[in-house]
């Protein structure tokens, strides 16, 4: 099969960028080409993938730009013939869907559009992407399933796919792994210390910041064990205010952006993914991948990738006493850490499995053509 994959992103792209390498590594029978700005993380790393093809293209909003954009990607349709476009977003799909207008049938690709995130799809854009440029629904979770009731896309079949991660790359580290990780995130490996660690970013929406707060009203024989690694973009300068201003600033790690989020996690002895609004969440999944027991908010798809107790926990979002009282009573007790983290393991290990996240997609995939 010869698929098209769509992405608008000119930078990082977060979790639209996973997705779509994922699906990329188990293709590898696959005739797969990429169309994304080349300034993009997506554009690098596909790039580098035996058998995937890469185009440099944009997506702009802008009608002097989208034109001449939407020409290049017409072309690069007829020419190839492609047997599915899968789009990822609201941008891309919309230059699609431009593209593929008084085509053929017989040189139209079937298109399927994967929802990452939790906005409304009850638009005039989405009403005529869903007429024009859409063959089947992917949700990434139940929760972004229930957003196209009453929409549009009702009119096509909305399949729930949970994202796939690669369960071998993110693994729990072995003692060595797990000790250098410390020394270098931390400057000491102490059994004493609790770290928390996030990959999901430092945007204030991350919640990252309510644990902040939690931490530093919890007694000072717990607040002073914990320490946080943030990993992502630094952050804004009143954050960082706040931070000091809750004397927490020498416990609050910032690595920056990473290639390899392995080692933030490997240091970790609790991951957490406290977002405001979150379709399902990449990072929660590769934290429980790694044997951590991870707390979450309870925004949108969150609690889809654990049971609360058993293989992690779920909290309010946005809840700072609540949350406190989950601290106070899982920090003193390793034990009940330790029982989480096998259930976290075994949970990512059957529920997380790449092969079945590529397989379920295929599927849609040969049902359209």
């Amino acid at each position: 099969m010869k698929i098209l994959f769509t992405n608008f992103h000119k930078r990082n792209g977060g979790g639209h960028v996973s997705y779509i390498l994922h699906l990329l590594g188990q293709f590898g029978d696959h005739d797969c080409w990429v169309a994304t700005p080349g300034t993009s993380r997506l554009f690098r790393y596909a790039g580098a993938l035996a058998g995937v093809t890469v185009r440099d293209q944009g997506f702009n909003s802008r009608i002097g730009r989208m034109v001449p954009e939407v020409r290049q990607l017409r072309r690069l349709i007829r020419q190839e013939q492609f047997d599915v476009i899968h789009v990822n977003a609201s941008a891309d799909h919309r230059h699609v869907m431009l593209a593929c207008l008084g085509l053929p049938r017989q040189q139209r690709p079937r298109i399927v559009f994967t929802k990452h995130n939790d906005h409304s799809v009850h638009t005039i854009g989405h009403r005529l992407r869903a007429w024009l440029g859409t063959d089947a629904v992917i949700a990434v979770s139940r929760y972004v399933a229930q957003l196209f009731v009453g929409s549009a896309y009702e009119a096509f079949p909305v399949h729930v796919i949970h994202h796939g991660i690669d369960v071998h790359y993110f693994a729990p580290p072995s003692a060595t792994q797990r000790g250098e990780a410390r020394k270098a995130l931390l400057g000491v490996d102490d059994p004493e210390l609790i770290v928390f660690g996030s990959t999901g970013g430092t945007d204030y929406e991350k919640g990252w910041l309510e644990l902040i707060y939690a931490i530093a009203g919890l007694p000072d024989a717990l607040k002073t064990r914990c320490r946080v690694i943030v990993a992502g973009d630094p952050p804004a300068e009143d954050i960082t205010q706040t931070i000091a201003s809750l004397q927490m600033q020498s416990q609050v790690i910032f690595p920056g952006l990473l290639d390899d989020i392995r080692p933030v996690l490997a240091a970790s002895d609790i991951g957490f993914v406290l977002s405001h609004n979150e379709a399902l969440s990449f990072a929660a999944r590769e934290s429980m991948a790694c044997g951590l027991p991870t707390i979450v908010s309870d925004a949108g798809g969150l609690p889809e990738n654990l049971e609360h107790g058993v293989s992690g926990w779920i909290t309010p979002v946005k809840d700072v006493p609540a949350l406190r009282t989950l601290l106070e009573e899982i920090l003193p007790d390793a034990a009940l850490r330790s029982a989480i983290a096998q259930h976290s393991r075994q949970r990512a290990e059957t529920q997380f499995n790449l092969s079945v996240f590529a397989d379920r997609t295929l599927q849609v995939y040969k049902s359209v053509r």
